[in-house]
């Protein structure tokens, strides 16, 4: 899948619009959960495996939508291979959040973590097991689920007042794929590689809307943005897929995030996948192989034991 050009909207508001999912074969769903009131955004879709759960209850994957933080949907074709995971016994949410359109950094982050505490505190009435949370984004939404990966138990990355605030948010795996970490790197790396045009410099890039003022404006915001500042010797395990020659956001974000993790919570924590001949948000990251890879990773890290 390819993202399409930001300045070309065909959607509401002028929000791009991807196709839709198949969900029609899912008989156990929730759709347009409200996880807070502030938005018509703060909303989750969660979707369920066949059957009745294990005593403990499904282990629950959730799935934050890519689209440079000012577009597209948590049902829309980005959905369609974490949903093949139910067919592997895990529950799926999908979360909305808050664009760049209507608010700037850190309200995304603040909404994700606010979704999870909300799956956490109704995981019972759903026959989740609340203690047993991968979450897995793909560009901009990949950026998110690492730092919220990385900032379990960052109380200033939260806002307890949008709800659920006797429950924590902690995820206990992170799938990230192709999601940028230094914001006011992203030229600097693209020159380096050679493979995309450096133009995430300017006031109206995404990165630039995302954090309130182009990024080498804003230090304090690209810090607090970028996953691996938040990196520690109890961070959860990662899974990193990453075109080496990924146009929009290059492959070092992950090389880096990847390489930090390791020196700080050791090597076996993370995994790094180089998906050769993909671009950015390209088919081949459908490919049966590394989804096969994302499935046995979520297995090992928090599907209970057999």
């Amino acid at each position: 899948m390819k993202m399409a050009d930001p300045n070309s909207p065909n959607g509401p508001n002028g929000i791009y619009v991807l196709p839709m999912a198949e969900i029609g074969h899912v008989r156990q769903k929730h759709l347009d959960l409200a996880y807070a009131s502030l938005s018509p955004f703060q909303k989750l879709d969660l979707y369920l495996p066949e059957g009745k759960p294990p005593g403990s209850g499904w282990p629950l994957v959730i799935f934050i939508h890519g689209g440079a933080w000012m577009m597209c949907d948590k049902r829309d074709i980005q959905l369609n291979a974490p949903l093949t995971l139910r067919e592997a016994g895990f529950a799926v949410a999908s979360v909305n959040y808050r664009l760049s359109g209507e608010a700037q950094f850190p309200a995304q982050i603040y909404d994700v973590k606010a979704a999870i505490r909300y799956l956490r505190a109704g995981a019972k009435n759903w026959g989740l097991d609340g203690e047993r949370f991968a979450i897995w984004g793909c560009s901009a939404g990949g950026h998110l689920a690492a730092l919220a990966g990385t900032t379990n138990d960052v109380p200033v990355m939260e806002d307890m007042s949008l709800g659920y605030s006797e429950v924590h948010s902690k995820v206990q795996a992170v799938v990230d794929f192709y999601g940028p970490t230094r914001l006011d790197l992203m030229d600097r790396y693209l020159l380096q590689t050679g493979a995309g045009d450096a133009d995430h410099l300017n006031p109206d890039s995404p990165e630039s809307r995302l954090l309130g003022g182009v990024p080498t404006t804003v230090p304090g915001q690209v810090i607090a943005a970028a996953p691996d500042t938040w990196v520690t010797r109890d961070c959860p395990p990662f899974f990193l897929a990453h075109a080496p020659m990924d146009p929009i956001v290059p492959v070092q974000h992950s090389i880096v995030l990847a390489d930090r993790i390791a020196s700080i919570a050791g090597r076996e924590r993370v995994e790094l996948r180089l998906v050769q001949n993909a671009g950015h948000a390209t088919p081949e990251f459908d490919a049966q192989d590394l989804i096969a890879g994302v499935t046995a990773f979520i297995k090992r890290s928090i599907a209970p034991a057999v």
